[in-house]
């Protein structure tokens, strides 16, 4: 058996990712005693993550657009990053990483190479065309990991039913979030009607807030069009960064149009967590998720959801019980479903008993991170390898 450090290099492409996404996956190795090292585009989460005991090493070339030019220089960039560094465990997210980063990692040699599937980048209702090329690309990058940790169950089912991957490398891993952070309870009342005065918002409003990247994927035209059916004691509010890298980023026209809708924007935020104790109910107007963390959030703060019905927020949305899913795309359901909600204080009473419920049992980031160190610790083994220091399968 070779003895190898627990040496672990999460590759994404961008920072936030890496902090926001997998913050507890790097205490969980430092905690451990091993290595962590974080490997994307350079940006202003750097210093968070070494905050946390990791290292950042910067992909210059990554972007989260798809270049081909840019895309191959990345690659190449990884992989005299993993012959220089040497990790153990080299550990791929996101749709484009993920696919270059697990045959990068063979090549490079590296010992264990897992790949987190964060939502598959086609779901059965697409045209085949696109389902034909994403299923493809994941098959043969799939040959090149140890493991593939599939966060959506809809998605472990999709994996074996086309053979996206050996079934023994394909397990369902969930998704989490901190349940200490989000919480019920989070705002006092004098808290929360400061915060939401400095949106323009009395205690008399409802508010229907959401959290995401303004990108017309997370549904934002839609949720728009629904903001302007809506009376005035109803006011959305939107929490989320521009994201000029994407090629579906909202201009600003649209932008100008929401805000003359009554939409407030509140930009990127650090104290989302305060934010949510601040809203009545939570919208996810999203076209494609793996399992969104901004809803699980919500849920844990005991919001009443109203989401689309696709793989992701079904799995995070009770139908009726923690909230409402009406059709991807459809501006008039979302808007019925949000002004339903916002008519009904005792139906929202229940559902956020409901979501608080829920987000306890099937949400806790916790158990989430001890599901991928066990991960490593089952490879590890079936490999002959010994982890210095061990770590419990």
């Amino acid at each position: 058996m070779r003895s190898l450090p627990l040496k672990v290099a999460h590759l994404t492409t961008t920072d936030i990712s890496l902090e926001l996404l997998l913050g507890a996956q790097f205490d969980a190795v430092v905690d451990a005693g091993g290595e962590a090292i974080g490997i994307s585009a350079p940006g202003p989460f750097v210093e968070l993550l070494e905050r946390r005991g990791a290292r950042h090493v910067a992909l210059p070339s990554s972007t989260r657009g798809w270049n081909p030019g840019a895309d191959v220089r990345a690659a190449v960039e990884l992989w005299r990053i993993l012959r220089r560094e040497r990790p153990t465990i080299l550990h791929t997210h996101n749709p484009k990483p993920g696919l270059y980063g697990r045959v990068v990692g063979r090549l490079a040699r590296v010992p264990i190479v897992v790949n987190t599937v964060h939502g598959l980048y086609a779901t059965e209702d697409d045209p085949w065309l696109r389902r034909a090329v994403v299923y493809a690309l994941e098959g043969v990058a799939s040959r090149c990991s140890h493991g593939e940790l599939v966060q959506n169950a809809e998605d472990v089912r999709t994996i074996r039913r086309f053979h996206l991957a050996a079934r023994r490398k394909a397990c369902h891993l969930g998704n989490g979030v901190d349940l200490t952070r989000f919480r019920p309870g989070r705002l006092d009342d004098v808290e929360r009607r400061a915060l939401r005065a400095g949106w323009g918002v009395g205690d008399d409003v409802i508010v229907a807030g959401t959290v995401g990247r303004l990108v017309a994927e997370k549904g934002y035209p839609e949720l728009f069009e629904a903001a302007a059916s809506l009376p005035p004691a109803i006011r959305v509010v939107v929490v989320g960064g521009n994201d000029p890298g994407k090629a579906d980023a909202l201009d600003e026209s649209t932008m100008a149009r929401a805000e003359e809708a009554g939409v407030v924007f509140l930009g990127h935020r650090h104290d989302v967590d305060h934010i949510l104790g601040a809203f009545d109910l939570f919208v996810l107007a999203s076209h494609r998720e793996g399992q969104p963390r901004a809803a699980m959030e919500a849920a844990a703060c005991g919001l009443p959801i109203v989401a689309t019905d696709i793989r992701g927020c079904r799995q995070v949305v009770d139908d009726g019980v923690t909230g409402r899913l009406v059709p991807a795309y459809d501006a008039t359901a979302l808007g019925e479903a949000i002004g339903g909600l916002a008519a009904d204080a005792e139906l929202r009473a229940q559902m956020s008993a409901a979501a608080v419920c829920k987000a306890t049992s099937e949400f806790d980031e916790g158990d989430v991170v001890g599901r991928v160190m066990g991960c490593y610790a089952r490879i590890a083994a079936a490999r002959s390898i010994g982890l210095r220091p061990a770590i419990p399968a």
